[in-house]
């Protein structure tokens, strides 16, 4: 009698396993839709191949840089980490959970997340912690940057916290339920559509300009962490005109990469020198380049990714073919885009939340 007791306790335990984690799966949200930032962090576990380059920040990164191009033009191999509004400390957990899969020459770090060190909506969270695999780097960066009102146990369960979400299922919840269709490339968020910058709300000045004391604390763990693992660290600020990057947050910046000896590219100051036209370069007024602003910007980093060890790898046969397939998938997207917006003026499927 204990035998059979056991098993059929043993039966539905398993059983209501089987079930919550098939409901759990439902539930959680796809971000195969009009928002597709939630799944650029879990689509670097599938790379079957390193990198000598890796990005990590906020929108600035994921929108404004092209690896193919980095790849085609100059043979250098990258990936993007981003996600939207990615606060530093995350990136700094990123940068831990990339040297456990591999070390890259270069990391480059995005310093307009110096901005915000706290998080204000508890979906940027999601969008990048939810990607993360597993390990103290997941479990340190959770505890790093949840909001006051967001619990471990819902990042360990997501169940918990999405639990309510039945009513808003969509056809996409179903459709892919077991697999989610690649949306970046090794990172990069294409836009082919074109919208010209205007005019800007006026900038407002700060009470204080002074970075956030944590800020610094963070971006002093990525320096050091790279200079341990022989990684040369790189400082850029993307060439986005607005929101405004203000003069004292660039003299800090500046400061600080003097006194460690670092790189820091400001592509703002470098606008006419990337060639740039935000009459044509940008899909959403100036905050973020499309695709061929991205290419521009892309091709004058090479050299300088070159100048911090990256390496032309394009006699490798088997990057090469790797390479060859992302090249094919993002032609095949930029022309389908480009269709789109031409016939369309606008790209409905695509959108960002940034």
């Amino acid at each position: 009698m204990k035998r059979k007791f056991f098993l059929t306790l043993l039966v539905i335990v398993i059983c209501s396993v089987v079930v919550l984690a098939g409901l759990q799966r439902l539930l959680v949200p796809k971000y195969m839709g009009l928002v597709v930032e939630g799944n650029f962090i879990q689509e670097y576990y599938k790379e079957t191949t390193d990198h000598d380059v890796i990005f990590l920040g906020d929108c600035e990164v994921y929108e404004n840089i092209s690896p193919v191009v980095l790849f085609r033009e100059y043979g250098i191999t990258s990936y993007i980490r981003g996600s939207a509004q990615q606060l530093i400390a995350q990136s700094y957990y990123l940068l831990e959970d990339t040297l456990k899969k591999e070390t890259p020459k270069v990391v480059v770090f995005s310093v307009s997340a110096m901005q915000q060190y706290e998080q204000t909506n508890e979906t940027y969270n999601r969008m990048t912690l939810d990607g993360m695999r597993w390990s103290s780097s997941k479990w340190n960066a959770i505890r790093a940057t949840a909001m006051d009102d967001e619990h471990m146990i819902e990042y360990i369960f997501p169940l918990l916290r999405f639990h309510s979400r039945w009513n808003q299922l969509e056809a996409d919840d179903f459709r892919y339920y077991f697999h989610r269709n690649q949306v970046s490339h090794n990172g990069y968020y294409m836009r082919a559509d074109v919208r010209p910058a205007g005019d800007f709300p006026t900038v407002r000045r700060l009470a204080d300009y002074s970075f956030d004391d944590r800020a610094w604390e963070y971006l002093e763990r990525m320096r050091t962490l790279c200079e341990e693992n022989g990684i040369t660290f790189l400082l850029m600020k993307a060439p986005s005109l607005y929101p405004a990057w203000h003069d004292q947050w660039e003299e800090q910046i500046a400061a600080y990469a003097e006194e460690h000896d670092l790189t820091y590219i400001n592509c703002i100051s470098a606008i006419d020198e990337i060639g740039l036209d935000f009459s044509q370069d940008t899909y959403d007024g100036g905050l973020h380049m499309n695709v061929y602003g991205a290419e521009k910007v892309s091709r004058y980093l090479g050299p300088l990714l070159y100048d911090a060890g990256a390496a032309d790898r394009r006699d490798d046969s088997g990057l090469a073919a790797v390479w060859a397939e992302k090249e094919s998938y993002y032609d095949s997207m930029k022309a389908q885009q480009e269709e789109e917006f031409a016939r369309t003026g606008f790209l409905k499927q695509f959108k960002t939340e940034e």
